[in-house]
């Protein structure tokens, strides 16, 4: 059999997609992809039960046995698929670590992100997976422990079916992306360097929880912090030459001008989330607070605020936070003000790649009969962790987890129906991806 190279499977792949429509992938009559169906539609029961127990397991960021424990629960399913699998500790990061598995095999190195922790730590009342009917409540039934099940149900699918060794396959569990752990370098150095030898990356998150959408753009994540300092005296010499304007009167200057002249930009938002100033002023970044106390007849000393800015690109980032610094330092007469900013999550650019990946994944579920899969808006996509795979991949796609609703709250579900159509559709879509290598 002739052998190609990764990058010639890619390039193979993108004339493929550039057709944009199910014409350019055979229709499911394929004995391995009926083969794939028919693998995970018998897969349910269990996979159910694998859910069903890892939700039970409180796995809060900061409960660090409990993530562990939940690796430990999935490790063997993947290396009975034949993976390598290591635990990373988290200590340098200040987290529990990640579960990473490797996974040998011919044609294109496709990298599933997900992550083994949630929001919901042991003192929460939201603790037990319950199912009724076709839906499933339960802490990370949606985001994300489904998607780690709809991953291995599609793997354990490839497996059944002789087609899992058309791929090299990395798997990156995180411990920490729901709190990341710090430094974010220490704490994301595993997947950057996964990706940095990737040609694909596909994220198990369950994005918007629509079926009809996956995410092929993702915006960033930054804190942006202003300090202002100033003259202090009696309420009655403001605006003088010898007081100036006070502390308070040049962080409304600053936060007036970013609204007014950065506000309307294509997927640019920045968010004051706390503002504080006064004589006497006391601030924590982490977990973020602020008490002040003062008097209205004395000119302000301090003032300070805090907020969120997320941008579509790196170029749009920068370009922003290099023009809030020229606002911050046009400074108001007897001020001095400073900004600082601590880059969090970076982007998923929306990229011809992204968009050649969706085409391929809308042309599956079309081809499994299960309609067109669209691209959702990168306003409606928070940060994941995918966005630090993106930029070194040919192609990066999100959102192909288990769906539901309600992440991140004491309602949250998963809609159990969307299991066969996830699930059908992740195995179908890496089988077409290693097929291409064989050709």
């Amino acid at each position: 059999m002739q052998t190609v190279s990764a990058r010639e499977v890619i390039a193979a792949i993108f004339g493929a997609a550039l057709l944009f429509s199910s014409s350019a992938w055979p229709a499911p009559q394929d004995a391995n992809e009926r083969g794939l169906v028919n693998s995970v539609r018998k897969s349910e029961l269990k996979a159910f039960a694998l859910l069903e127990e890892i939700v039970n397991i409180n796995s809060g960021t900061m409960n660090f046995e409990g993530v562990k424990k939940v690796a430990d629960v999935v490790r063997p399913r993947f290396e009975a698929l034949g993976f390598e699998v290591r635990w990373e500790d988290g200590a340098s990061y200040g987290r529990a670590g990640h579960l990473i598995a490797e996974r040998a095999g011919g044609g294109p190195h496709v990298l599933l992100i997900g992550h083994l922790d949630t929001v919901f730590e042991p003192d929460h009342p939201f603790q037990r997976y319950e199912r009724k009917g076709e839906r499933a409540n339960g802490p990370a039934t949606a985001d994300m422990k489904g998607g780690i099940v709809v991953g291995l149900a599609a793997l354990q699918a490839m497996q059944e079916q002789k087609v899992l060794d058309d791929l090299r396959i990395t798997v990156v569990l995180h411990g920490d992306e729901e709190d990341s752990g710090t430094p974010l370098e220490a704490a994301r150095a595993t997947l950057i360097a996964a990706a940095k030898d990737a040609d694909i990356a596909i994220g198990l998150e369950n994005a918007d929880d629509d079926p009809k959408t996956a995410v092929v753009a993702r915006r960033s994540s930054s804190r942006w912090q202003i300090k202002v300092t100033a003259t202090s005296a009696h309420s009655s010499q403001i605006f003088t030459e010898q007081v100036g304007a006070g502390a308070i009167n040049e962080l409304a200057r600053i936060l007036y001008r970013f609204y007014d002249e950065l506000r309307g930009e294509d997927y640019l938002t920045f968010n004051p989330g706390l503002i504080a100033g006064s004589t006497q002023l006391e601030y924590v970044p982490e977990p973020l607070r602020a008490q002040a106390s003062g008097k209205d007849n004395i000119v302000a000393p301090e003032a300070i605020a805090s907020g969120d800015l997320r941008a579509i690109t790196l170029q749009q980032r920068e370009q922003t936070k290099e023009r809030m610094r020229k606002i911050v330092a046009a400074h108001l007469p007897g001020t001095r003000s400073t900004i600082e900013f601590d880059d969090g999550y970076p982007p998923m650019a929306p990229t011809q790649g992204n968009e050649k990946l969706l085409a391929m994944y809308d042309a599956v579920s079309r081809d499994l009969g299960y309609g067109p899969v669209a691209a959702v808006d990168p306003r409606k996509a928070g940060a994941a962790d995918i966005s630090f795979a993106a930029d070194h991949v040919e192609m990066a796609l999100d959102g192909l987890g288990l769906l539901g609703g309600d992440s991140h709250t004491p309602q949250e579900f998963a809609d159990l129906r969307t299991f066969q159509t996830q699930a059908q559709r992740l195995a179908v879509l890496l089988y077409r991806l290693g097929k291409e290598g064989r050709r």
